[in-house]
């Protein structure tokens, strides 16, 4: 246990932090994205004092998941549809602005959320809605150069494309497969890296009914946007360095397996997916797999691991026999020059959606008697995975920490149920880890999802497509806090609503997390006990995050919603302390 304390300290820097201060310099806090902060002025004994220290309105009411990045006391906050502002941390007065123009007629894929910027020396990096990565000078907002990441050259779905009598021909088109970026990047020795989201969409149309989240989405057979991919930039030029795609040309079909890595059965028909090979050569010109969420860096070994979305198109697989790589896995890269070290597939040939949306997470465990450089991941089939970092080896997966039922099941004409489904699990949500408690913490969502088969024979022609939309039953969201070392839940704490934003655990023994309906908590890190909770306007759907400057710890959080969720929208930037004391 003494040499894992010393490993863990060796790797683990504290750059950004003096006795009065300390920043939030990147979206997971440092590169490992554990999001934990060693502060704990703000601690369990104490936190029912907390209390609002000032608050933003940033004048963009939308879907907010934005995490704030703080630097020498400036706070830089992303905005939906593009936007940036930096503030000041203390007192959260406007520094500066800047609005992107989007391009016009962009057909946008999954909405205007942007998940955060990255900076580096005097440089602000962010990606916009309508592919584009800008670098602006981080004392005035001043644009300093626009790379366009990828065209918006793209076929996209239509819902004329549904059966005449499909109810969902009447819905409203909420998004489609659209190109764009969601991710906050990161910076690694002088190259910014970003990937592009909205490859593997599928068309989303409105919701029915106020008790569920998430519409209709229906996967339509065909050749619909692009395949997905991550790229590094130099931070000076804005040229490209090195390019990741997500599916290769060749060799995307895979090994046909039946079984999920760890055994589990699929439920594949093999032997239709083989007689479709011959017929759809080029599938990985269309094939998904879009990235998501930031990666994370092990400086040690100048590995990049970041997660996949599913494959293209959504639901329907008929145009994309075999397993579909590198879709719904978890990939590791070599960091400098983006070339794959090894990738390990958590669903092949999905057809429900289940996107490796949550960000990686870097830590050291104790596997058989050893020190082992571990990498975690919170997958929307509701467990947590935890693999040897160099080699790819899964070492346990976790208790599920959110019901599960017909995992795997085929689609039906009479609609299949599953949970958890095309929600999740966990969704983008970012977990946060306590190495010294042993314990990662899970934002978790239990949507039951009702998955359809539509066939009908028309003109000699057959037309099949799978729908997915929420069925009547309560939705709800749990908390989890999960044993690092054999994947046990030690608590677990329920919400009216699915839990869709991310954690913040601190060294105060706390675990901040806020809820669709305007809750902000934090929790007794150890116990799961609730300890304070404040009521914001809007859904708190962003990831916390704590910071502190002359000696004082603020907490920080954006709060603007979820249109798709269903969450009231908004456009607050909230910022908690304690009192000031004499």
């Amino acid at each position: 246990m003494k040499n894992l304390l010393l490993i863990v300290f060796m790797f683990f820097s504290l750059s950004g932090c003096s006795d009065k201060n300390e920043d939030w310099s990147s979206y997971g806090k440092d590169l490992t994205n554990q999001r934990y902060s060693k502060l704990q002025q703000i601690n369990e004994k104490n936190v029912q004092n907390l209390s609002e220290d000032w608050s933003f309105r940033t004048g963009v009411k939308a879907t907010f998941q934005a995490t704030p990045i703080v630097q020498n006391g400036v706070m830089f906050v992303s905005l939906p549809f593009n936007g940036v502002v930096a503030l000041d941390g203390k007192t959260g007065k406007e520094l500066w602005r800047y609005e992107h123009d989007l391009t016009p007629e962009w057909e946008m894929c999954c909405g205007p959320s942007n998940r955060g910027v990255a900076i580096h020396e005097n440089q602000l990096f962010f990606g916009t809605v309508d592919a584009r990565l800008i670098s602006l000078n981080i004392k005035t907002g001043a644009k300093i150069w626009d790379k366009k990441v990828v065209g918006n050259q793209v076929k996209t779905e239509s819902i004329s494309s549904l059966d005449r009598s499909d109810t969902n021909r009447k819905k409203k088109v909420t998004g489609g497969t659209g190109v764009g970026i969601s991710m906050a990047p990161v910076v690694y020795k002088n190259q910014v890296i970003i990937g592009i989201t909205g490859v593997g969409y599928g068309l989303h149309l409105e919701k029915e009914g106020s008790n569920t989240s998430l519409g209709s989405v229906v996967g339509l057979s065909g050749r619909f946007g692009r395949s997905g991919f991550l790229a590094a930039y130099d931070i000076s030029t804005g040229e490209q360095k090195w390019q990741f795609n997500t599916i290769p040309s060749k060799g995307w079909e895979g090994k046909f397996t039946n079984y999920t890595e760890d055994g589990t059965a699929l439920n594949r028909d093999i032997y239709y997916e083989k007689q479709n090979l011959d017929l759809y050569p080029d599938a990985s010109k269309f094939g998904g797999g879009s990235a998501w969420t930031t990666p994370a860096i092990d400086k040690v070994t100048d590995t990049l691991f970041f997660g996949t979305g599913n494959p293209s198109p959504q639901m329907s697989s008929e145009t994309r026999p075999g397993d579909n790589l590198y879709t719904v896995s978890l990939i590791a890269l070599d960091a400098n020059t983006g070339k794959l070290k090894w990738h390990y597939q958590q669903v092949p040939h999905d057809i429900w959606g289940y996107d490796v949306a949550s960000p990686p997470v870097l830590f050291y465990t104790i596997h058989k008697d050893k020190v082992i450089p571990a990498i975690g991941q919170a997958g929307k089939t509701g467990w947590f995975y935890i693999h040897h970092r160099n080699t790819g080896e899964l070492l346990l997966k976790s208790d599920p920490f959110v019901p599960q039922s017909n995992l795997f099941t085929n689609a039906s004409k009479e609609g299949t149920v599953i949970y958890p489904g095309i929600l999740g699990g966990s969704n983008w949500s970012p977990v946060s880890l306590n190495t010294d408690k042993n314990l990662a913490f899970i934002s978790g969502i239990h949507a039951p999802i009702k998955y359809t088969l539509h066939e009908k024979i028309a003109n000699d022609k057959i037309l099949k497509y799978t729908s997915s939309e929420p069925t009547n039953d309560s939705q709800w969201g749990l908390l989890s806090a999960i044993n690092l070392s054999n994947g046990k839940i030690v608590w677990q704490h329920r919400t009216d609503q699915p839990l869709l934003g991310g954690t913040l655990a601190t060294k105060g023994d706390l675990v901040f997390s806020g809820e669709g309906n305007g809750n902000f908590n934090a929790f007794n890190s150890q116990t799961g006990e609730l300890l304070w909770q404040t009521k914001v306007e809007a859904g708190v759907n962003a990831p916390p995050i704590t910071y502190m400057i002359d000696g004082r710890q603020y907490i920080a959080v954006a709060a603007g919603g979820n249109k798709i969720m269903g969450f009231t929208q908004g456009d607050f930037i909230n910022v908690y302390s304690l009192p000031y004391t004499n």
